[in-house]
């Protein structure tokens, strides 16, 4: 296959991953404020798409981490970088179509990972640029966004008396339109970076780019715009999720939990971490339910997550690692059956999902017993349900 034709379809599954990640986490910024009725569900994503869009334009400090800090961009070649992002893709839409809230971040790592270490050997990867920048932030951020949300929610329930609750409330939920507002800032600065990244990765491979060069303009736009439109589109399994089945969120919460939230993520990303939003928003979400006396968690569905993110970097690589076994060569004949097959997969995922729909509409519509069920069961199709029974 030419490379122009190649470096071509290597940007459109960049930019369809920036769209999944769009759709994957918007509830990072949005689930609180609408769970707590502090932004209408549609106003909620439009505003957040809006300032993704704002937000990439920012900086491109975690840009240059994934272009030339997490693999040996000497080494990459085209074919490996389609193979990570098709394995990033892939697990992106597995636990979106589950409402299971993972890391689109963590899945591209290691889809670029998986995909470089069968192609061009454990020397092209900077095990020790991974641990410091990439595994050690994802055990510390969460813990870290939790245990700020929860002090913090402990400190506004204590602040207002009980019988001044409901006024108080309603000032939290008009700063929850400020706080979730520079969520959506901190996360188009944050992850838009990453898949301008590897679209950076992808010219210096093609020898567009000399290694270490920063994102060109028109990457920059590209990658904003993608995040943006997946932004829109609304990711309403994993907004259902986050804002109803870890906990019960009132407006003092949601305010802290996203507070919490762009503390730690822009933090991360004046310090070039590739950080997952997910990980952090998670983590702050759980540590409001902690904070707040009589509060309830559901620990199962708190596991399922965790679960996830211990899967997401290995699983992701090891669908990347495979892809990258057959289109290692770059042949015109193997990178076009696993497109269209990629393809097939997607629209299957899409079918899947519209069994038991979620949207706009329904979004908030979570009956108690959500809390006691795992998500798998949750969100299997009835041809699932009947088979399992």
């Amino acid at each position: 296959m030419h490379d122009v034709t190649l470096l071509f379809i290597v940007i459109c599954a960049a930019l369809i991953f920036d769209f999944t990640n769009g759709f994957h986490d918007t509830a990072n910024a949005m689930a609180t404020s609408i769970a707590t009725g502090a932004l209408k569900p549609r106003a909620a994503v439009a505003l957040s798409a809006v300032l993704n869009l704002v937000g990439a334009f920012l900086s491109i400090k975690v840009a240059a981490t994934i272009a030339s800090g997490i693999v040996a961009s000497g080494a990459i070649t085209l074919p490996i970088v389609f193979a990570g992002l098709l394995g990033a893709i892939l697990w992106n839409m597995i636990t979106w179509s589950v409402g299971l809230p993972s890391s689109s971040s963590h899945a591209l790592i290691g889809g670029v990972i998986g995909a470089t270490l069968v192609s061009a050997g454990p020397s092209a990867v900077h095990g020790h640029s991974i641990i410091a920048k990439v595994v050690i932030p994802a055990l510390l951020a969460p813990a870290l966004a939790g245990l700020v949300a929860m002090l913090a929610t402990r400190l506004s329930y204590r602040i207002a008396k009980p019988d001044e609750r409901p006024r108080s409330h309603r000032y939290f939920r008009y700063g929850q339109l400020a706080s979730a507002s520079l969520v959506s800032l901190a996360h188009g600065t944050n992850d838009a970076q990453k898949t301008m990244g590897v679209i950076t990765l992808a010219l210096i491979a093609d020898k567009q780019l000399r290694p270490g060069a920063d994102p060109p303009m028109w990457v920059i736009v590209s990658c904003a715009v993608a995040l943006a439109a997946g932004t829109y589109f609304g990711g309403w399994r994993v907004i259902r999720t986050m804002g109803h089945r870890l906990t019960r969120i009132e407006a003092p919460q949601g305010f802290t939990a996203q507070t919490a939230s762009v503390a730690v993520l822009l933090t991360a990303t004046q310090g070039g971490l590739p950080l997952s939003t997910t990980h952090i928003t998670s983590g702050a979400v759980l540590g409001t339910g902690l904070g707040r006396r009589g509060s309830k968690v559901s620990w199962r569905v708190a596991g399922t997550m965790v679960l996830a993110w211990l899967l997401t970097l290995p699983a992701a690589a090891l669908v990347a690692a495979g892809i990258g076994l057959i289109v290692g060569g770059g042949g015109s004949g193997q990178i076009t059956v696993v497109s269209v097959v990629a393809v097939l997969l997607l629209l299957g995922f899409w079918i899947w999902s519209r069994r038991n729909p979620v949207s706009a509409a329904n979004v908030n519509e979570a009956s108690d017993s959500f809390s006691t069920r795992t998500l798998s069961s949750i969100e299997r199709p009835p041809v699932l349900e009947q088979a399992a029974g």
